[in-house]
């Protein structure tokens, strides 16, 4: 019945001009009949919960009936938020400032709320730290986010300013150790750990690209998966046109086969936050590789599971759904 609900509002709701747009991509990748490619495509929507994005994402044409019973789809994704995450504690999460006040012990850096009364407070703190990260509270993927050079500004107009443009989220700036850092100086190359139920199941390295001051994937940067067992990078990084590098292509560093520093540090880190709120028990923590120590950028409550799975990052061309499974089984005994 969630299947049949999902593909619903899934139909409901599509754009459709994509939707025969994608069709016409895979058939001149593949060469496979456009009318066989979407019965395929609502095929994937009943048996997996998948819509057309994700059967072009995870290049589920390609794949057998077992493989793609593995993938965490979009619709599966949104059953173990709606399973694991209490929308009471939403709030956590989804607004910068509530994480940083729950959060604070784990974030190693300086941080003030704009309040419309609190000028002085603001030029103190820019006299601290000249350059600053300013965030809305309630924005995703890097939007709204700028770093701001606040020497020789006009300090009470650029308060102003942020107030109007409602980034009242004022940061120190997060420093990065010198390897992450030598991958893209000009981003804070996080580290994607997601969490179920107190456990990690799944690691990324983000990276920036382009000089762009995020690593956001839709924002031109890169992403690959660390072994979550030793800290090693083993694949190579993408982009969201599909191109892998062995090597940045700005920096030229070597991604393929270095190791996360503090790796260990890392996963304990994210493993003791998502106790602190295990009302939400589904998290995609953002984490900074410091010079001393690893700490927390934010935390996502709506982990979005396109990164997961990519193609050139599959072993065997399976998916994580049944690493997932085993989490719940070990946890809860499923």
């Amino acid at each position: 019945m969630k299947k049949i609900k999902y593909l619903f509002n899934r139909i409901k709701n599509m754009n459709y001009k994509n939707f025969f747009k994608t069709i016409q991509q895979i058939h001149k990748k593949t060469g496979k009949n456009r009318i066989l490619i979407f019965i395929d495509i609502i095929n994937c929507g009943i048996k997996y919960q998948a819509g057309y994005i994700d059967y072009n994402l995870f290049e589920m044409y390609r794949m057998n009936a077992f493989e793609r019973k593995t993938i965490i789809t979009r619709g599966i994704n949104n059953e173990y938020i709606k399973k694991y995450n209490n929308s009471k504690y939403m709030k956590y999460f989804n607004n910068k400032l509530e994480f940083n006040k729950a959060f604070n012990q784990y974030l190693n850096r300086e941080w003030l709320e704009l309040t419309g009364n609190n000028i002085k407070e603001f030029k103190n703190f820019c006299l601290k730290h000249e350059n600053i990260i300013v965030k809305p509270v309630n924005d995703s993927c890097g939007h709204g986010v700028e770093l701001i050079d606040t020497n020789k500004k006009d300090l009470k107009h650029l308060y102003q300013v942020l107030l109007e443009k409602k980034q009242i989220l004022i940061e120190e700036v997060a420093i990065q150790c010198k390897k992450i850092n030598d991958l893209h100086p000009d981003s804070v190359n996080t580290i994607r750990v997601v969490t179920l139920l107190g456990s990690v199941v799944v690691a990324f390295l983000r990276i920036g690209n382009n000089h762009n001051r995020v690593d956001n994937f839709n924002s031109e940067g890169l992403v690959v998966p660390i072994d979550i067992e030793t800290g090693i990078i083993e694949y190579q990084a993408i982009d969201k046109q599909k191109n892998l590098y062995k090597k940045h292509p700005i920096t030229h560093k070597d991604i393929v086969g270095i190791t996360i520093p503090k790796w260990k540090k890392v996963k304990e880190l994210c493993e003791t936050a998502a106790l602190e709120i295990p009302e939400v028990g589904y998290v995609g923590w953002d984490v900074c590789i410091g010079t001393k120590k690893c700490f927390l950028i934010e935390g996502n409550e709506f982990p979005g599971h396109d990164l997961y799975q990519l193609p050139p990052h599959r072993q065997s061309n399976i998916g994580l759904l049944p690493l997932f499974k085993q989490v719940e089984e070990r946890k809860i005994g499923k």
